[in-house]
């Protein structure tokens, strides 16, 4: 591969994680807590960011899950941003404070390195299993913002745009790596810190018409106060609230509006990411593979032996699955075919179907490993050459 001139050095998925974490917290003005609990492959988090403690950071090793979450989402409310960190099963006894996260609309980015499963499952094994559970995985409707780091070194920069989403609009975002990612380390070019765009957090001072659910016209966010501010004392939770007072409501009218903001917010995200580009090959053509996560590497090696050889084909990755890019409907309708190859039981599959009723094909792998090239390849000459 092509190297640019820089300075390196060897970054696990885990690390550069912690450090996209803890930049992003410093982009935005903010300190970062991390309420966790010990889980393989995610308690590596926990142990880098308890080391990184000079840099604003405070770290919670938590008697269980809801614990952690719940800790974390108590120092978002105080004006730090929040992180939790876990697995499958650790984010489906998180589920429910994640709901309440984002009834509450409190910058939350929840880590999820993900592994085999269901239950147990195979605690040591990666896998792409839990972009469902990311989704749609919480009661109601309850959307959210879902980032996916592609190789290790991308973590740093997935972590940092999880907390630029979270905080500039209130929300919970998930961010999925996986334990391939986690533990596998490659030669990562040290950015310039002073080239990473700001976006500090203002929060609200001024008590002239406050309270906790006035919203930005672009963004939808509300406003954030914190809590001892002179004349901004209000109160937040999971029972729904008044649009025009953040009293609470039971109406159905209000809660019909409510419901309806809080998913136009979440959607309004996809004007302020970046438009889908092709990571190799053509905007059209006979196949697209189209690959989400870890599967970066063996996807890109064998879409890049495919095009030297002529075959018409291209690979898109996606960093931004929930929304998804503005353009992403339109550049995948350039080609004949869309292959999906994921390890899992065939996940984004589906979601690219539902969304542009695309007639996407499932390529998957569940074996606890990540793809080989070679299957890769052999699955694209399949679907070009007939």
């Amino acid at each position: 591969a092509d190297v640019q001139p820089g300075t390196y050095r060897a970054v696990t998925g885990t690390e550069a994680v912690a450090w996209g974490l803890v930049a992003g917290a410093r982009k935005a003005n903010l300190n970062l807590f991390l309420g966790s609990y010990p889980i393989t492959p995610a308690s590596a988090l926990l142990h880098t960011l308890t080391n990184l403690k000079h840099y604003g950071v405070t770290t919670f090793q938590a008697e269980d899950e809801i614990a952690a979450v719940c800790s974390a989402i108590g120092a978002a409310y105080t004006g730090a941003l929040g992180v939790t960190s876990s697995s499958g099963p650790g984010i489906a006894l998180k589920t429910e404070a994640i709901g309440l996260a984002l009834v509450t609309e409190l910058p939350l980015v929840v880590v999820n390195v993900q592994r085999g499963g269901p239950s147990t499952g195979l605690p040591t094994k990666t896998e792409q299993s839990d972009l469902f559970q990311a989704v749609y995985g919480r009661n109601a409707d309850t959307p959210l913002p879902v980032v996916a780091s592609r190789t290790a070194g991308d973590c740093f920069e997935t972590a940092i745009e999880a907390v630029r989403i979270a905080t500039k609009y209130m929300t919970p975002v998930i961010l999925l790596t996986d334990g391939f990612l986690a533990n596998s380390a490659e030669p990562w070019e040290i950015p310039d810190a002073d080239a990473i765009p700001d976006f500090p957090v203002e929060f609200r001072t001024d008590p002239e018409g406050f309270h906790p659910y006035l919203r930005d016209e672009t963004t939808l966010a509300r406003n954030w106060a914190v809590p001892g501010t002179p004349g901004l004392m209000h109160r937040i939770g999971g029972i729904e609230k008044d649009y025009d007072s953040g009293h609470i409501s039971y109406d159905s009218d209000n809660h019909h509006r409510m419901t309806k903001v809080r998913a136009a917010k979440i959607d309004g995200i996809a004007n302020d990411i970046p438009e889908q580009d092709v990571a190799i090959g053509d905007t059209t053509g006979k196949l697209a593979v189209l690959g989400w996560g870890s599967t970066f590497g063996a996807v890109n090696q064998a879409v890049g032996r495919c095009v030297k050889e002529g075959l018409s084909v291209s690979h898109i990755h996606l960093r931004h699955i929930h929304p998804f890019p503005l353009n992403l409907g339109e550049l995948l309708s350039g080609f004949d075919k869309v292959m999906v190859p994921e390890m899992n039981n065939g996940q984004l599959v589906h979601l690219i179907r539902d969304k542009f009723l695309v007639d996407a094909e499932s390529t998957t792998q569940i074996t606890g490993q990540p793809f080989k090239v070679s299957t890769l390849e052999r699955e694209i000459r399949s679907r070009v050459e007939g």
